[in-house]
């Protein structure tokens, strides 16, 4: 791309509110000085299959900006989704929303993440779900070191049947040596 059409997608990008003043004026020196740009700085990746399932990518890659799109960051959407944003049946990324998420926060029926919101089951440090395990939990069956649920398993857990370090409840004890019994031998007997 010459110097003028580069000059004027800054113009443009500018004008779309996509680039700051600052942004702009940072761009168009660097431009004008003919130091190269970093990499990084104002390309993302966005890639996906041209196999579709459903009417969807069976893969899809989206990370960073795309300041053409006026996208501050990358959201893939595909069977298989990775970026910043993914919606699909398996998605892994910052904000994560699938069948299978897996990320910061993901939400979806089975989500593993920092902050995990799951149909059946969450996994993560903060953790609701059907079956929510993490530092904070609430769920109908939830384990961790603040526990809240029906079945509540943890340091500082509250619920109708509970283990705790001040409550053993037996139906409680008796639920989880049952179900889940890696848990369970922790228990006391």
């Amino acid at each position: 791309m010459n110097l003028a059409a580069e000059l004027e997608r800054l113009a443009r990008l500018h004008a779309q509110k996509a680039l700051t003043d600052a942004e702009f004026a940072k761009a168009k020196s660097q431009l004008l000085s003919g130091r190269p740009f970093p990499a990084f700085a104002f390309r993302g990746i966005r890639r996906q299959s041209s196999r579709t399932v459903f009417g969807r990518p069976l893969w899809a890659i989206a990370f960073g900006p795309d300041w053409e799109q006026g996208e501050m960051r990358g959201h893939a959407r595909g069977i298989f989704a990775f970026g910043d944003i993914a919606t699909g049946w398996v998605a892994c990324g910052g904000l994560a929303r699938g069948v299978f998420a897996f990320g910061g926060l993901a939400v979806g029926v089975f989500a593993f993440g920092g902050a995990a919101i799951g149909a059946l089951l969450a996994i993560g440090g903060g953790a609701i779900g059907g079956i929510a395990a993490g530092g904070g939990a609430i769920g109908l069956v939830a384990v961790g070191g603040g526990a809240f649920g029906y079945f509540a398993l943890g340091g500082g857990a509250e619920g109708v049947h509970v283990v705790s370090a001040l409550r053993q409840d037996p139906e409680a004890v008796a639920f989880f040596r049952e179900y889940l019994p890696r848990i369970a031998e922790y228990l006391p007997r």
